[in-house]
């Protein structure tokens, strides 16, 4: 399942890259890419644990960028 969110307020291509990385890593995630050009995020993941993943996604993007807003696509 593919899950897209905006990043409103993304502004370091560094930071995406980042962002990228880390959530690539979490458990269940399938594939993961952040752009830093379109400012969005594509998470492809089971259904079975999606809200535990998109939590721990939140959490990153934060931590690396907390001024970003996280909005569903």
């Amino acid at each position: 399942m593919k899950n897209t969110y905006i990043l409103d307020g993304l502004e370091c291509a560094n930071c995406a890259a980042k962002i990228e990385e880390q959530v690539k890593k979490i458990e269940g995630v399938e594939n993961a890419s952040v752009s830093f050009f379109s400012r969005k995020m594509i998470i492809e993941c089971g259904e079975s644990n999606i809200d535990e993943i998109i939590e721990k996604a939140k959490k990153i993007v934060k931590k690396v960028e907390p001024d970003v807003k996280i909005k569903k696509a």
